[in-house]
């Protein structure tokens, strides 16, 4: 049996070395907000046209122009434009001015206004909140103990953060933006940490029935070698399917996907690694101030 709780401090420290990049991305740079919570309008054509063309031909149009706020290009032959919120009529000057310019085709269109953004916003925080505090409570209860739930948020939210961290870093130099699908990888992540963290401390209470005069450390050891291959073998299924979608969908599931597989990675470290450490660290801790 490999004694896994031995080198929790290196656990420790290489957690902190993934995390603080991306929290000091997070504190410096913040996420990049798609028009999902700005408020704004995404249009994405496929032209022959460059960025440059499309903005002189605004030039007759001083309204239009001010509009446009920017124009990027993509690898696969087409322009996102980001606006500001726009009405059926705008949007039909602005595509009869370039069509004079040359042949388009829409690719896509949304729009949201800025009320309805900030709105989801506030919705996207309170939910993650209340599921955490909801997940907190229940797991204390199911294990009649505080240091189980406070040990598995501190492992969920260190999935958490790594994920948001990554995004901040992707964000600020590959400009990628964060939207609604990335709050439902972000949700599906923390219930992802916390199921398999659940699996680990299940084991961890059973081995304390069976064996109640073996130190606490020595339990959650024989837990983690127990379960460590079920882990393993349950999150390679999910990997796997993750990299198969990432390869053969579409790119507006791309960074959906990269999500899921990010906190997919970080949740079965932490689960193992994270978790149980932690669990470690407050019960010997405890039992010196005692």
């Amino acid at each position: 049996m490999i004694d896994f709780m031995r080198y929790r401090l290196l656990y420790f420290t290489l957690s902190l070395l993934v995390l603080l990049p991306g929290l000091l991305a997070l504190g410096r740079w913040g996420l990049r907000p798609a028009i999902d919570f700005t408020g704004g309008t995404r249009w994405e054509i496929k032209t022959d046209l460059q960025a440059e063309q499309l903005r002189q031909s605004l030039q007759s149009e001083p309204d239009l122009a001010a509009k446009l706020h920017q124009i990027e290009g993509t690898n696969q032959g087409t322009l996102i434009l980001k606006l500001a919120p726009l009405n059926e009529k705008e949007k039909e000057r602005f595509w009869n001015l370039w069509q004079k310019q040359g042949e388009l085709e829409e690719v896509s269109f949304e729009s949201v206004g800025a009320i309805l953004g900030r709105e989801l916003l506030v919705k996207t925080v309170l939910g993650i909140l209340l599921a955490t505090g909801l997940i907190l409570l229940y797991v204390a209860w199911r294990f009649q103990e505080l240091m189980y739930g406070v040990c598995a948020i501190l492992a969920m939210l260190h999935d958490t953060f790594i994920v948001l961290g990554i995004f901040a870093l992707l964000g600020h130099f590959a400009g990628v933006e964060v939207d609604t699908l990335f709050v439902t990888a972000v949700l599906t992540v923390l219930s992802f940490s916390v199921h398999d963290t659940v699996v680990v401390y299940d084991r961890i209470r059973e081995l304390k029935r069976l064996f109640p005069r073996q130190g606490f450390t020595t339990l959650v050891n024989q837990a983690v070698n127990e379960t460590l291959p079920r882990s393993l073998n349950n999150s390679l299924t999910i990997i796997f399917m993750l990299l198969a979608l990432l390869l053969l969908g579409g790119s507006s599931l791309r960074w959906f996907v990269v999500a899921l597989l990010i906190g997919t990675i970080a949740g079965t470290y932490s689960s193992t690694f994270t978790a149980a450490p932690l669990l470690v660290v407050w019960y010997n801790r405890r039992g010196k101030s005692k």
